[in-house]
């Protein structure tokens, strides 16, 4: 064999050899991908034309609906408060977890057998493009499916700590980009927590690659005014989702 033969030969083997790693999704020289819990602003702002409105109105119908708390979720929401005051800010994100935020979620009770929903801790998620890739776990979130998600209404991100220790607003918005494409919506709603703080967010999308942001006010879970608040905000996504749902049909 000749050694201008044996290099071609070498040359469409390690042409083969490239496309069944291509196949397979291994190739080296793949889609770039990002972590939703690693993703920065800086790779956000390289992959979308993503702005924050600074507009606030939008969340009148959210947070202003009518809901009337009854006397035991008053009741609840004040011995949530009373038995975490002292230690939340010393909470790892664990503690913060299970000690505040499931009693509180539990509570609203994201789970519905007749519309087919409930809510997912620590959900693998994986949104893929032509030119790159999202996975990762979400912390929480809402979806249509009792075994397995189907379609994602909602999320929460959460930390512990402030926002330079990690920042969870890029990660929920990640998030929130791949639900609306994967559900080819044009908006969804979401929220972020740091410590006590909780903020909730719009995302739109107003174009190919186009979003715009809007986070609400600042929340503290620890104060019984805002912390009927959030309950009353998360409570209305629940009805939205059931609402949302019930079109479906």
């Amino acid at each position: 064999m000749s050694e201008e033969i044996e290099k071609q030969l070498l040359q469409q083997i390690a042409q083969l050899q490239k496309e069944m790693r291509e196949l397979k999704g291994i190739d080296k020289e793949s889609l770039p991908t990002y972590s939703f819990s690693k993703i920065r602003d800086k790779e956000l702002d390289e992959l979308f034309d993503i702005e924050k409105n600074i507009e606030i109105t939008i969340f009148d119908e959210w947070f202003h609906y009518d809901i009337e708390l009854d006397i035991s979720i008053l009741s609840f929401l004040q011995e949530l408060i009373e038995k975490n005051l002292l230690l939340i800010k010393d909470y790892n994100e664990e503690d913060l977890k299970v000690k505040f935020i499931i009693p509180l979620l539990n509570k609203i009770e994201f789970l519905s057998y007749e519309n087919k929903f409930r809510d997912f801790y620590e959900l693998p998620l994986t949104y893929k493009t032509d030119k790159f890739i999202f996975n990762g776990t979400t912390d929480f979130v809402v979806s249509k499916g009792l075994v397995k998600s189907k379609k994602p209404y909602f999320f929460i991100q959460e930390f512990k700590r402030n926002e330079e220790f990690s920042n969870p607003r890029p990660q929920l918005l990640a998030e929130l980009i791949s639900a609306v494409e994967m559900n080819s919506w044009k908006t969804i709603k979401g929220a972020y927590i740091v410590g006590e703080n909780w903020n909730f967010v719009i995302l739109e999308k107003l174009g190919e690659s186009h979003y715009q942001y809007f986070i609400s006010e600042t929340f503290n879970s620890t104060k019984i005014e805002d912390l009927k608040k959030i309950y009353k905000n998360l409570l209305f996504v629940k009805n939205e989702i059931i609402a949302m749902i019930k079109a479906e049909k």
